[in-house]
């Protein structure tokens, strides 16, 4: 095996930094040295490859907890396949990715998780695991849920919106997350009053609001919290534990603190979307120019504050990670599916590739610490998901899922330059002061200087162990 050594860097973890030397033998990390330590030069002369991150930071590689390629939606495909978005992944500093399985009315989830393995299988640029939408709650999917514990999927996404597609009832999740509370699954919710929003939706139409900027309009964050509310209510009969998947609303993210305030096992997650963006200025653009940014739960209003309460809640640790939702669409022959009708505009904003240098952004402008970028963006997302020790961490034994980055580097966002597979860029214009320099995937560099040097498969399936996390 192949040893590489990677010097002068100071290795940031979730608790602290310090300047480290990281000795990679083959696929795992196997020591982490002081500068100037007396076996350094024997190290360095006997390294295979001997990487260079003075001045730079070395952390773990992302893992973006909740991405969705290939996924069928409103009559088309998430543009990116696994291999496209995988290698964007790697370009941007994610060495682990966990998608969905889609499961939905009248399907058998077992058949359904073997689609989803069959699209990923050789064609990952990075590691990648999966969790299972729950679209039909029924004796034989309940069943399923015991059963892929084992096949080491062991979350479970339930909705409350999209009635017709992927709604469950309140009786459907009691039982759903009874059968969690059982097997030590974790319930991720899409927690939005469905019902409601499709009356809202018909409404507006009816008035002739047919532009993007109503997608927003008539999903407000009242829908959000309500349907959060009913999620930790239930959560709390049945004593599963929930993950509330892209969460947007202030008063959401009020609700799941005061839930974690009293002990409960209830999480939240949030997307840079929600951080950055807003109803006013990106989905309420000129014409039909919104549509870049539709995406569920919507983009929310500047001036309301929910971004600023955000980024607060990240700080207090109520925000539990920082995922995408990846879902990207072209504009061409996808969002423009709904001109003249909003709610025919496929749902997703394309963002894996940028997740890590936005948050770091975060840091650079003083909203979160060094610490806690990686702690959302590496470490608690490894813990949530049953994937910390091997992934999420810089220590012996884990796997050298490495990145080195560079704080006075600077990157451009454009479609010009990005490499998810759109003809758009939700960020265009963007301009992060950092840049990611060097990604190693399991002791393999997939990303240098020069650029992406990865290869097709060299991903690998992770089966995940329970949620270690919980409280």
């Amino acid at each position: 095996m192949s040893t590489t050594l990677i010097r002068g860097g100071t290795v940031v973890s979730s608790t602290g930094s310090s300047l480290q030397d990281v000795l990679v033998d083959g696929e795992r990390i196997v020591a982490l040295l002081a500068p100037g330590t007396s076996v350094l030069g024997d190290v360095a002369a006997g390294a295979a490859q001997v990487i260079d991150a003075t001045g730079k930071y070395v952390i773990p590689g992302g893992i973006d907890a909740h991405t969705h390629m290939e996924l069928p939606f409103g009559g088309t495909f998430a543009s990116d396949t696994f291999e496209t978005g995988s290698r964007a992944a790697a370009w941007g500093g994610t060495t682990t990715i966990v998608d969905f399985a889609v499961q939905t009315y009248g399907q058998s989830v077992q058949d359904q998780l073997a689609v989803w393995h069959e699209k990923a299988a050789g064609n990952c640029a990075v590691d990648y695991a999966f969790h299972q939408i729950i679209g039909d709650v029924n004796d034989e999917s309940l069943k399923a849920m015991d059963e892929l514990i084992g096949e080491g999927v062991t979350s479970f996404k339930l909705f409350m919106a999209y009635p017709g597609v992927f709604l469950s009832s309140d009786g459907q999740i009691v039982r759903a997350m009874q059968t969690a509370a059982g097997n030590g699954g974790l319930i991720m919710m899409h927690a939005e009053n469905g019902s409601a929003i499709d009356v809202l939706v018909q409404q507006a139409l009816a008035r002739g609001e047919t532009d993007p900027y109503y997608h927003g309009v008539t999903r407000p964050w009242q829908t959000e919290q309500e349907a959060t509310h009913r999620a930790v209510m239930l959560a709390d009969i049945t004593g599963a534990p929930l993950y509330v998947v892209h969460v947007s609303a202030k008063q959401a993210l009020a609700r799941i603190a005061e839930a974690r305030n009293a002990g409960m096992n209830v999480f939240g997650e949030t997307c840079p979307q929600y951080l950055y963006l807003s109803l006013e200025e990106q989905l309420g653009a000129p014409g039909f120019e919104g549509a870049k940014w539709v995406c569920s739960t919507p983009l929310r209003s500047r001036a309301e504050g929910h971004q600023d309460e955000l980024w607060k809640y990240i700080r207090t640790g109520d925000v539990t990670t920082v995922s995408t939702d990846h879902c990207p669409f072209c504009m061409k022959d996808q969002k423009e599916l709904g001109i003249g009708d909003f709610s025919k505009i496929p749902n997703g904003i394309g963002s894996v590739e940028h997740r890590m240098d936005l948050l770091f952004q975060g840091v650079k402008d003083g909203k979160i610490s060094l610490e806690k970028w990686v702690d959302v963006c590496c470490t608690t997302p490894a813990r949530m998901f049953g994937l910390y020790g091997p992934k999420g961490v810089i220590a012996p034994g884990a796997d050298a899922d490495i990145v080195v980055y560079d704080p006075n580097g600077h990157t451009s966002i454009s479609v010009d330059t990005h490499h998810m597979n759109m003809d758009y860029s939700a960020w265009e214009g963007y301009e992060i002061d950092g840049h990611v320099d060097v990604v190693l995937s399991r002791g393999t560099v997939i990303k240098d200087e020069s650029g992406y040097v990865g290869t097709k498969g060299h991903g690998r399936f992770v089966k995940r162990a329970l949620s270690q996390n919980l409280l």
